[in-house]
C-alpha cells in the first residue's frame, strides 16, 4: 500500500521536535521509531519510546516490552512481526528527561500531525491494545485516569483493551489490582489468539 510506506518514510524523516529535544536534559536528536503494517491485525497503541528504545531504534526493546508481551501472551518473534503486529506510540521518538531526570510527556504536535493518517492507513486493525492514558484518551476520548479507564475494561468497544503501562515501575499497581492479571490478561489473550488465528 503505497499511502502508508510513503507516510513511514515521512514519519521516520520527521524533525518537528528538533529543538524541543535540544533543549531537555538529554539533548537528543529525534529518532523516530517508526513500526506501522497494513496487514497487522492487531495494533499496540502506547506513549513514547524511551531511551533504551530510542538506542535500539527496535519498539519495546525493554523490560516493559517484556511485560507486554507477557501479557499478550506472544514471544519476541511474533511480537515483532508486522504480519501481525503494528505499533503506534503517541510520539515516534524519546521525548528525553526535565531537569529532575523523570520522562517527559509525549510532544503533543506528533499526535496531531501522524496518528489519524497513520489509522487511516490502517483500516485492517481488529485488536486494539491501548497503552496508558494518553493514548486511552485519544482513542476512547475518555477524561477517567488510567485506572478507572482499564478497570471500565467491560464497557470498551470490541477487540479494544485499555492497560497499564507494562513498566516494572507500577507492579506496585498491578499487586493493588490484582483483578487486572486475573481478569482482563486473559481476555487479551483470548483476543489476540483469535486475530492471529484469523477468527477475529
Amino acid at each position: 500500500m503505497a499511502e502508508l510506506s510513503e507516510l513511514v518514510d515521512q514519519a521516520e524523516r520527521c524533525t518537528l521536535c528538533a529543538e524541543r529535544f535540544a533543549a531537555t536534559r538529554t539533548a537528543h536528536r529525534p529518532r523516530p521509531v517508526v513500526w506501522l503494517s497494513n496487514r497487522a491485525p492487531i495494533l499496540i497503541a502506547g506513549q513514547a519510546p524511551g531511551a533504551r528504545v530510542h538506542a535500539s531504534g527496535l519498539p519495546f526493546d525493554d523490560r516493559s516490552g517484556d511485560r507486554l508481551r507477557d501479557w499478550l501472551g506472544v514471544e519476541r518473534p511474533d511480537f515483532y512481526d508486522q504480519d501481525k503486529f503494528a505499533i503506534l506510540p503517541m510520539a515516534f521518538c524519546f521525548p528525553g528527561y526535565d531537569a529532575k531526570g523523570s520522562d517527559l510527556p509525549p510532544p503533543k504536535i506528533c499526535a496531531a500531525t501522524w496518528r489519524a493518517p497513520a489509522m487511516m492507513a490502517m483500516p485492517q486493525v481488529r485488536v486494539r491494545v491501548l497503552i496508558g492514558g494518553y493514548a486511552q484518551k485519544w482513542h476512547l476520548g475518555t477524561r477517567q485516569n488510567v485506572t478507572q479507564t482499564v478497570e471500565s475494561w467491560r464497557d470498551h468497544p470490541d477487540g479494544t483493551f485499555a492497560l497499564p503501562h507494562p513498566s516494572w515501575r507500577n507492579t506496585g499497581w498491578l499487586r493493588r489490582h490484582p483483578w487486572f492479571e486475573r481478569d482482563v490478561v486473559p481476555r487479551l489473550r483470548d483476543a489476540v489468539s483469535l486475530a492471529l488465528d484469523g477468527r477475529a
